[in-house]
């Protein structure tokens, strides 16, 4: 099955390999109303599937699911999980749509940054199995819960990843966003191999955006704190964008809201953060996926 997600140089056909996967991820986080929500379509070589989050405050009031929806051509013809998204101009604006029992969103994502593309050949990349990009979004539209809808005005995130990843060659894999401002922000992407002796051994890869360019992080550090189920709490960051440079850029943040999403043979722990970086504050995700190993409660993190 060939997908192709938008017509841009930054997008490959997929391989014929049935592990290929292409996926697209959308985020937004609107402190003021306390706002925050999660999206993201995948297709295989056979079928699409999707997941959806939408939280009010530190409570997940949706969240869901699904896998076999419908596949097609381009983007706008992948429906799953009650999530749907059209390219409006490629690279720079792009329509999200989700329906679920709980919540619903409709939103307009426009890139206010360059993309920060993932090599194949970088460290996160050959660990994974994966290559793609993500850009900085300025996201209005309106999100709707317990019967009432909301504007939205706010930043997020746009993404897309595709290639052939190997879940039994990866113990966890990390996302991490700050959005600090259109000017600044920040992703971070880690991949930890299955048995590994622990973070030492991930392989790392980051961007710092500074006016809507993406700079790539010569050597960034994360250092986490988690809860009892292994939820992630509190992070820290350390940018070194210069690997000569003896001055590292500092980031921290704590966890607002967060659930747990059980994907087959993975588990998603999937939280949005309010961080601080040289006298400014933000929001921005953090998720962890991992082998599932047990059963997981999903709720808020408390």
């Amino acid at each position: 099955m060939s997908i192709a997600a938008e017509d841009d140089r930054l997008h490959r056909e997929p391989s014929p390999d049935a592990n290929f996967h292409d996926a697209v991820t959308f985020s937004f986080g609107d402190p003021v109303r306390g706002l925050y929500g999660l999206a993201r379509l995948s297709c295989g070589a056979e079928h699409a599937g999707g997941l959806a989050v939408l939280y009010a405050g530190d409570e997940p009031v949706a969240a869901s699911t699904a896998g076999g929806g419908a596949t097609g051509e381009t983007w706008d013809a992948v429906t799953a999980a009650g999530v749907h998204t059209r390219t409006e101009q490629p690279l720079e604006a792009w329509s999200l749509a989700y329906e679920g029992d709980g919540g619903t969103f409709d939103l307009r994502f426009e890139a206010c940054s360059a993309p920060a593309v993932i090599e194949a050949e970088d460290a996160v990349a050959r660990a994974g199995g994966m290559q793609g990009y993500d850009q900085l979004c300025r996201v209005t539209g309106t999100a709707g819960h317990g019967g009432r809808t909301h504007p939205i005005s706010c930043l997020g995130q746009r993404g897309q990843l595709w290639g052939t990843p190997d879940p039994s060659r990866i113990e966890l894999s990390r996302s991490v966003s700050a959005w600090l401002g259109e000017d600044r922000a920040l992703t971070l992407t880690t991949v930890r191999p299955a048995k590994s002796k622990g973070h030492l051994d991930e392989a790392l890869g980051g961007f710092l955006f500074e006016d809507g360019e993406p700079l790539r992080i010569a050597d960034p550090r994360l250092s986490t704190t988690y809860d009892g189920e292994r939820r992630q709490r509190r992070a820290g960051l350390e940018l070194w964008m210069d690997e000569e440079g003896d001055v590292a850029r500092r980031v921290a943040g704590e966890a607002l809201c967060g659930t747990t999403l059980e994907l087959g043979e993975q588990r998603l722990e999937s939280a949005f953060f309010r961080w601080r970086m040289e006298g400014r504050e933000g929001v921005g995700r953090y998720d962890v996926l991992r082998r599932a190993n047990g059963t997981a409660r999903r709720g808020r993190f408390r």
